[in-house]
């Protein structure tokens, strides 16, 4: 898999542009006719690999607590 790391400023410059201006017959403008918020994505890619795990760890201890807490009740 190789080493983990963050986009440099041009990678991420070039991924947004694309988000932003998908190419027309492509997956991406396929996926935002479909619904997805690629503007969920851009915020992701913003972040470094152990950023986006430490914000999904977060969410998911989040998560387990809701729920516990539903089944006491």
């Amino acid at each position: 898999m190789g080493d983990l790391r963050g986009l440099t400023d041009a990678e991420l410059a070039r991924t947004i542009e694309r988000l932003r201006n998908p190419i027309p017959g492509g997956k991406v403008e396929a996926a935002v006719e479909f619904g997805v918020d690629v503007t969920l994505l851009m915020e992701q890619i913003k972040l470094s690999p152990g950023e986006r795990a430490r914000r999904m760890h977060e969410l998911a201890r989040t998560a387990e607590s809701v729920r516990g807490a539903a089944r006491k009740r």
